[in-house]
C-alpha cells in the first residue's frame, strides 16, 4: 500500500455532517473535558458487508447514538438512534439484514439462584423495506431472548442464523401451561427472512453443558458435551460418533471452529492445572488421530471465513498486533495494511469475502483510536471516525515498561504519561486491570488517558496471572491474590520512583472488578503506598464472592474446582479479603457500583462502605442506577470517571502547592 489518497471534498462533507468525524480538542488551554472520555465512544464499532459494499457503524450524529449503515459510495441508507441502548454486536446477514446483538438486565422470579441476569437479544433489521424483528419474537415456547449466537449461512439464496433459546416445557392447549425446567438452550435454526425458528439439536441435561458447531451448509458438524460433576468431555460429528474425549476437571475445553480444510475441526484443551492458555488439536470430522496445531504460538484471537467457515488464520499474541493468515495473498495484504499505518497499534476487524476491503482501527501515539475502510485494490484506506475525538499532541504517550518482582519474576506493564510534561517526579495512579485473566496493551485506554490528561502518570501492570505471557505466567497467580499478584503491583510503583519518573508520597491506586479489589487491597492489606484507592466494581469480601458465584451456578462442581484452584478456599479468602481488614485502611476510600451490576454483585461495595464506617475510615460510595458491571451507558460511565477523577485530585492533587 503506497499511501491513503485524499478524500473527495463530497465524502469530508457527508462524514461531517454525520458527525463520525468530531471535532478535536485543542492541547493548549485546559485538558479535554472528561466527557470526551467517558462518555461511550463517538465511533463504537463497524462492520462490512460480505461484498464489502456497506458498512455499519455505530457511533455518535451530532449527540445522537445511531446504528448508520452506509453505501459504497458512503452515502447513508439508513440512521435509527439507538439511545442507551447496550449494543454486544453487529453482524450481517447478506447485504440487506443487518443483525443487532443487544443485552438487558432483566429481574427473575422466584425459582432461578440469582435474582438478575443479563439477558440477550438479536434484533433483525431488513434494509430492503422488510419490518425489523427480534429473533424469537412471539414463539411462546422459547423464552428469555437467545443463548448463543453460532453465525450465519447462506443456503440457496437465503440467509438463516443459528441460536440457543431457552425452551419451555408443556404444550398448547386450553388445560396445558408451560414452564421453564431449565435454563440450558435448544438449539435452533432460523429464517431470517421470516423469522420462523426450527429446532436442530436438544439441549444439555442440567449437570452438563453443550456447544455446537455449525457447517456451511447450516447443519450440525459436531457437539461438545462436558460434564459438570467429573470434568468428562466429549465431542460427537454428525453421524453420532465419538471423535475426541477426555477428563478436564476445570472445564477448560472449546471448540474452536474448523480447520484450514472444512474436514476437520479445531479443539482447545487448558491443562489440568487451570494455568492458562488453550492447547489446539486438529482432528479429523470422520474421526481419526488429532494432530496438536500452533502449539508454540500465543493466540489472541482466531479467523474464520464467513462462508467456508474454514479457518484463515490468527493474531499473535503481543503488545502491538501482528497477523499470520495461511493464504500468502491474504498475509500480503495483511502486512501491507499494517505498513499504512507506522508506529500504530492495527487491529483487523472485518472484511469483505473476497478480502478486498477490510475495516481496520488503528491505536497508539498521537491516535485516539481512528477507523479506516482499507479499499485493497484502489490502495486506499479512507477515514471512517474517531472513538475519541482528541488531537494528537494531547494523546498521552504509552509505552511497555519492564521490572522485576520481588521475587525475581520480571512483569510488564503499560505506562501513559501526562502529554507535554517531562516525566519527572510525576503525581502516579496505578491501574490493574480486571480479570484478573486479562492484560493491558499499549494503546488508548480512556482511563488511562483521562488521568494523564489532568497531569498523573498512570501504570497499568500486567502482573502475574495476566493472560498473553505465556501458561506459565498465568499459573504463577493461582492463589495470589493480595499477595504476590498484589506485591508485583506496587514493585512496579517502586520501579518508577526508582527511574525518577513518579513522586512515591503521590500515588494513588484505582481499578474495577479485580482491579477494584486490588485497589481495595492496596490500602487495607498493604499500607503506606498509597494516599487514596478507588474501586469500581470491586471485591471487598473474596470469600462471599465464592459462595454467591457457586450457590448462583447450582452448585457448580466445575466452578467451584476453579474458583479453589483460582483463588483458595476456607480461611485462605478470609486472609485476602478487603473487607475484613477495614480497620487497617490507610488512605481515604471512594466506592463506586452499578446497581444492575450481575458479576460482583452491588452488595460488595455497600458492605465494604459499612464497614470503613466502622471502624471510622474515610469512605464515599457513588452508586450507578441502572448501569451493569461494564459501565455500558454513557451517562453512568461518565459519572464514574467524574466521580473518581475528583476524588483522586483532591486526595493527589496533580499540582503538589494543592
Amino acid at each position: 500500500m503506497r499511501g491513503h489518497r485524499a478524500l473527495s471534498m463530497l465524502l469530508m462533507r457527508l462524514l461531517a455532517a454525520l458527525c463520525l468525524v468530531m471535532p478535536a480538542a485543542a492541547l493548549a488551554g485546559p485538558p479535554p473535558p472528561l466527557a470526551l472520555y467517558g462518555k461511550l465512544p463517538g465511533f463504537e464499532r463497524a462492520t462490512i458487508s460480505p461484498s464489502g459494499d456497506r458498512i455499519a457503524i455505530i457511533g455518535l450524529s451530532g449527540d445522537t447514538r445511531q446504528l448508520i449503515v452506509l453505501e459504497k459510495d458512503m452515502k447513508p441508507l439508513i440512521a435509527i438512534p439507538l439511545g442507551d441502548l447496550k449494543v454486544r454486536g453487529v453482524f450481517w446477514a447478506g447485504d440487506n439484514r443487518v443483525l443487532v446483538q443487544k443485552s438487558d438486565t432483566a429481574a427473575l422470579g422466584l425459582g432461578f439462584t440469582a435474582d438478575k441476569a443479563e439477558l440477550s437479544s438479536m434484533i433483525v433489521l431488513p434494509l430492503d423495506g422488510g419490518k425489523m424483528y427480534q429473533v424469537f419474537q412471539g414463539n411462546a415456547q422459547i423464552t428469555g431472548g437467545i443463548s448463543g449466537f453460532h453465525g450465519v449461512v447462506e443456503r440457496a439464496g437465503k440467509y438463516y442464523g443459528y441460536f440457543g433459546g431457552m425452551t419451555m416445557d408443556g404444550r398448547d392447549g386450553m388445560f396445558a401451561s408451560r414452564e421453564l425446567k431449565t435454563t440450558k438452550p435448544v438449539l435452533y435454526e432460523v429464517d431470517l427472512e421470516t423469522g420462523r425458528a426450527t429446532k436442530l439439536a436438544d439441549r444439555a441435561d442440567e449437570q452438563s453443558w453443550r456447544d455446537w458447531l455449525i457447517g456451511a451448509d447450516g447443519s450440525v458438524k459436531a457437539t461438545l458435551n462436558f460434564a459438570f460433576n467429573n470434568g468428562r468431555w466429549s465431542i460427537r460429528n454428525a453421524k453420532g460418533d465419538k471423535i475426541a474425549e477426555g477428563v478436564n476437571p476445570l472445564g477448560g475445553v472449546a471448540l474452536i471452529g474448523f480447520g484450514s480444510q472444512p474436514d476437520t475441526l479445531i479443539y482447545g484443551i487448558e491443562d489440568e492445572t487451570g494455568g492458562g492458555g488453550m492447547d489446539w488439536t486438529e482432528v479429523p470430522l470422520a474421526g481419526g488421530s488429532g494432530k496438536p496445531i500452533l502449539d508454540d504460538v500465543g493466540v489472541r484471537q482466531s479467523f474464520f471465513h464467513n462462508r467456508t467457515r474454514t479457518f484463515l488464520g490468527y493474531e499473535v499474541e503481543g503488545d502491538k498486533p501482528t497477523y499470520r493468515f495461511f493464504d500468502p495473498q491474504h498475509q500480503k495484504l495483511v502486512n501491507g495494511t499494517l505498513k499504512a499505518f507506522p508506529g500504530s497499534s492495527v487491529h483487523l476487524v472485518e472484511w469483505s469475502d473476497d478480502f478486498g476491503k477490510l475495516v481496520v482501527m488503528t491505536e497508539g501515539p498521537g491516535d485516539p483510536q481512528r477507523w479506516w475502510l482499507v479499499d485493497v485494490k484502489a490502495r486506499t484506506a479512507e477515514p471512517l471516525g474517531t472513538a475519541y475525538p482528541i488531537v494528537a499532541e494531547a494523546v498521552g504517550p504509552m509505552r511497555m515498561v519492564k521490572y522485576q518482582a520481588a521475587d525475581g519474576m520480571d512483569i510488564e506493564g503499560v505506562l501513559t504519561l501526562p502529554p507535554g510534561r517531562e516525566a519527572k517526579a510525576l503525581p502516579v495512579v496505578v491501574l490493574p486491570h480486571g480479570g484478573p485473566s486479562a492484560r493491558d496493551y499499549p494503546g488508548f485506554d480512556w482511563w488511562a488517558q483521562a488521568f494523564a490528561s489532568r497531569g498523573y502518570a498512570v501504570l497499568q501492570p500486567n502482573f502475574r496471572g495476566s493472560t498473553g505471557y505465556g501458561p506459565g505466567f498465568e499459573r504463577a497467580g493461582r492463589g495470589e491474590w493480595g499477595r504476590k499478584m498484589q506485591t508485583d503491583m506496587s514493585d512496579g510503583l517502586a520501579h518508577l520512583v526508582r527511574e525518577g519518573i513518579v513522586d512515591p508520597k503521590r500515588a494513588c491506586i484505582m481499578g474495577a472488578s479485580y482491579g477494584g479489589y486490588a485497589a481495595l487491597a492496596g490500602v487495607t492489606l498493604q499500607q503506606g503506598l498509597y494516599r487514596c484507592a478507588v474501586s469500581v466494581a470491586g471485591v471487598s469480601d473474596v470469600a462471599k464472592l465464592v459462595i454467591t458465584e457457586i450457590n448462583q451456578s447450582g452448585e457448580n462442581q466445575t466452578l467451584a474446582r476453579g474458583l479453589k484452584a483460582e483463588i483458595g478456599s476456607g480461611r485462605d479468602l478470609r486472609a485476602v479479603s478487603p473487607i475484613n481488614f477495614a480497620a487497617k485502611a490507610d488512605a481515604p476510600v471512594l466506592l463506586i457500583h452499578g446497581k444492575d451490576d450481575i458479576v460482583v454483585l452491588y452488595d460488595q461495595s455497600n458492605d465494604m462502605a459499612a464497614a470503613l464506617r466502622r471502624a471510622n475510615k474515610p469512605v464515599e460510595m457513588v452508586t450507578l442506577a441502572g448501569e451493569d458491571h461494564w459501565l455500558s451507558r454513557g451517562e453512568t460511565r461518565l459519572a464514574m470517571l467524574k466521580a473518581a477523577v475528583d476524588f483522586v485530585e483532591k486526595h493527589n492533587p496533580p499540582d503538589p502547592a494543592r
